[in-house]
């Protein structure tokens, strides 16, 4: 029981520091992985999987912000958010690989979803990008920290 409460922990932890708000999944994630009670491998998937479904939030609130584009209160210029949109068009879906990047990949992923990208291509790239961040930061904290 506590394993599958654990995973879920680390799921749901992973989800919402992947979306707009500010998490540190990443500490979980060692913290867990230091513990030798789970699975490396199934850790990694785990935090993957949940980085990658607060991606598909973002992704989702960029699909509704048309709705909201002129209202006062909307945080984003209009020459903004044309600005973004000439970028995420220059580089394409391929600038997702770049959804790893703290603070800077989620506005990536809200615009992947402004931009109406595909879903399946999205999910795709987005999992690589969140997968090799999760990798890389459990191997610099094996190589730091033993």
């Amino acid at each position: 029981m506590l394993e599958i409460v654990t995973y879920v922990g680390l799921f749901v932890t992973s989800m919402v520091s992947a979306s707009l708000f500010p998490l540190h999944s990443e500490v979980a994630l060692v913290g867990l992985i230091f513990t030798e009670r789970f699975s490396t491998v199934g850790l990694i998937l785990t935090a993957s999987l949940g980085n990658t479904a607060g991606g598909v939030l973002n992704w989702l609130i960029g699909r509704g912000i048309e709705t909201f584009r002129n209202r006062r209160w909307f945080p984003l210029h209009e020459r903004q958010l044309n600005r973004a949109s000439g970028w995420y068009g220059k580089y394409g879906k391929w600038s997702l690989l770049l959804a790893w990047v703290p603070i800077a990949g989620d506005g990536l992923t809200v615009l992947a979803g402004v931009m109406k990208e595909p879903l399946v291509p999205f999910l795709v790239l987005v999992f690589i990008a969140k997968l090799m961040r999760c990798v890389g930061t459990v191997l610099l904290a094996a190589y730091v920290l033993v």
